[in-house]
């Protein structure tokens, strides 16, 4: 019982009340009893003069008695009021404490949809959020582990089957140890390196642990280079890349490089579904604050519902496109969460099948000039064309 009561934060708030109350009682009746009896007799004796000895001594009696009695209803009504406040703040505090160590323990046991109740502004109500956001995070990256093991899984059965019977193949002398079958096996090799790549980088950035060397830059300066960079599979492939800036020069503050890796992974998702003979544009603009770098094409397009979903790791709108012609599939998977990790947004948008799309990315603005970095970016290209072989322009997630 006595170590109950030691570990109940009740029983500590209560009695360190009560220490209160009757430390402070204890101080009064000292003074009550050291200063109040001359404090009297000085009133009495200018009040009455002399009186006679029985009259002073009943008068004391009478004093004392008064204020004995007093301190002791004060005692016995602050001791209650104490009593009822801690046991009422006892009730207010440990309600929620309970909740989130019970949420704690099922945390830790692996369960964490759990959360708490988070009303309020006080202290408390703080540290239920915080403990709910916790409880999310945890639950959003143990939903990204399941999810990559899924990937992971799914992704690699393909190859690991082609590996494997090209391997069982050769060492029973069903298929020859040539040059062309070697081949195979490196290409299936590189294409797990590649998806082993490309899920750690979506992971990272979806986590915010990509590693951002920040510098203002010129967005206009990014799309020319990003251009630049993609100018010959467009040509060898016949279609129209045009670059339109803005009229004015907004800069950003990114990582060029992570930025270049995300406008290459839509110029080649653009160039993959747009026709020979048909054009791309990639322009700048400021649009409600923010800064916008937009590529625009003339292709496929996308249906209402592929919009938000062409986003999500190994969607593919052609179902009938393969892995080996159609990358990894996470190329827009990992140019989302790239965007987000400078705390921007990046989203589709289509008139429908056949009538192109549009992908936009909205970057908050710099404040201060570009770097000299930015300066020394490529002229921008006017306008390429020419018409020629296909060419393959790195992984698009848009299948």
């Amino acid at each position: 019982m006595i170590d109950a009561l030691r570990r109940s934060l009740a029983a500590k708030l209560v009695v360190a009340q009560l220490l209160v109350i009757v430390a402070g009682s204890v101080t009064l009746a000292i003074v009550a009893l050291l200063v109040a009896p001359g404090l009297f007799h000085t009133h009495v004796r200018e009040a009455l003069g002399v009186v006679p000895e029985t009259v002073n001594d009943h008068l004391d009696r009478a004093f004392m008695d008064s204020i004995l009695v007093a301190l002791g209803i004060a005692t016995a009504a602050a001791a209650l009021t104490a009593i009822a406040a801690s046991g009422f703040l006892a009730v207010r505090m440990l309600r929620p404490i309970r909740a989130m160590a019970a949420g704690a323990e099922r945390i830790a046991a692996g369960h964490y949809e759990v959360r708490v109740p988070e009303a309020g502004q006080d202290e408390l109500a703080v540290l239920g959020r915080a403990f709910n956001g916790m409880a999310t995070s945890l639950q959003t990256a143990e939903r990204r582990r399941r999810e990559l093991v899924s990937d992971v899984a799914h992704e690699f059965r393909t190859p690991l089957a082609t590996v494997q019977g090209y391997v069982e193949a050769m060492a029973d002398g069903t298929l020859p140890r040539s040059d062309e079958n070697l081949a195979v096996l490196t290409h299936e090799t590189h294409r797990m390196a590649r998806l082993l790549e490309d899920l750690s980088k979506v992971s990272m950035a979806e986590e915010r642990q990509l590693d951002l060397r920040l510098g203002v830059m010129d967005a206009n300066g990014l799309i020319a280079r990003a251009a630049q960079a993609v100018s010959l599979a467009y040509a060898e492939k016949g279609v129209t890349l045009e670059v339109r800036e803005g009229l004015e020069s907004p800069a950003v503050l990114v990582d060029a490089d992570r930025i270049a890796e995300v406008l290459g992974n839509l110029l080649a998702n653009a160039l993959r579904h747009t026709p020979q003979g048909g054009s791309v544009e990639v322009g700048t603009r400021t649009r409600s604050g923010d800064v916008q770098i937009w590529v625009q094409d003339s292709g496929e397009g996308l249906a209402p519902e592929d919009l938000e979903r062409v986003f999500e790791r190994f969607y593919r709108v052609d179902r009938a496109r393969s892995r080996a012609s159609g990358g990894s599939g996470i190329g827009l998977t990992i140019a989302r969460a790239i965007v987000a990790a400078h705390g921007g947004r990046l989203w589709a948008e289509s008139a429908g099948g056949g009538r192109g799309a549009r992908f936009t990315i909205a970057l908050p603005p710099a404040t201060g000039p570009p770097s000299s970095n930015a300066s020394e970016l490529p002229v921008p290209l006017s306008r390429l064309h020419t018409r020629g072989r296909r060419a393959s322009t790195g992984d698009s997630g848009r299948e």
